[in-house]
């Protein structure tokens, strides 16, 4: 009877652990596991930096690899300028090794591109859900800013790559991420990348068309770096897990 408690128990841990895995897929919330240097959460009160196809200059930030292995999910935010809500339709990754400071003379920035996601497409690829509020300005780097411009922001949830293998990243390196909107539906619509409470390594970047440049706030010049977060792939969570109900189970059995 006892043997059969515990195959139960042990059956409702795995299953418990498998929709636990199945919602890291999806979305993902603050306290969450990463494998980067740690999340960079989004500033409800921060900047939305112009990433959308009318404004072309690429952004990019960096982070550091904490577990080696495929980058299978990423997670970034963004909002609307001015709240007028459209659909990203088609989205590119991209993800670039890294330059550093002293390598360039003043701050580090993307090197070469090693490795393409090309097309993806939301609902297949990638959901969007609405994440939060605040009063967040607007940014277009070497063009103009608007302060309070709106207030929702989104969260994106990069689960597949089309046709293309994830990436494989090593621990302790650094890497850069390049997320760019292909497509938005709507005539007047404009999506920005969401500035982050959390820093690390130096500023994200946007490309003038010849060099990265640092993102710096413009009405106070402090760094800016990028909303995001990197996180485990399901199978490490369902491991993870089904150790933690072995063990549970041995104890159990010991007694």
């Amino acid at each position: 009877m006892r043997m059969a408690r515990l195959t139960l128990v042990c059956a409702v841990a795995v299953l418990a652990v498998l929709a636990t895995a199945s919602g890291v897929r999806a979305d993902w919330d603050s306290g969450g596991g990463h494998k980067m240097h740690w999340p960079q959460l989004p500033d409800p009160q921060g900047w939305d930096v112009a990433f959308d196809p009318e404004y072309v200059n690429p952004l990019a930030d960096d982070w550091q690899c904490t577990e080696t292995g495929p980058v299978n999910d990423i997670h970034l935010w963004v909002s609307w300028q001015g709240d007028n809500v459209g659909q990203i339709t088609a989205l590119n990754v991209k993800i670039y090794d890294d330059i550093p400071a002293g390598a360039t003379g003043g701050y580090s920035m993307p090197g070469d591109k090693l490795w393409d996601s090309f097309l993806l497409t939301q609902g297949v690829d990638y959901t969007v859900r609405d994440y939060g509020d605040g009063i967040q300005g607007w940014i277009e780097p070497d063009f103009e800013w608007w302060p309070s411009d709106h207030t929702l922001f989104q969260q994106i949830n990069i689960t597949k790559f089309g046709s293309q293998d994830p990436f494989i990243q090593d621990e302790g390196k650094i890497y850069w991420l390049v997320v760019t909107p292909l497509g938005v539906a709507g005539p007047n619509e404009r999506v920005g990348w969401k500035t982050s409470l959390d820093h690390f390594n130096d500023d994200a970047v946007y490309f003038d068309g010849d060099i990265w440049r640092e993102l710096y706030d413009p009405e106070t010049g402090e760094s800016l770096d990028l909303a995001f977060v990197i996180t485990p792939e399901p199978a490490t969570l369902v491991l993870l897990g089904l150790g933690a109900v072995g063990l549970v189970a041995r104890r159990r059995s010991k007694k």
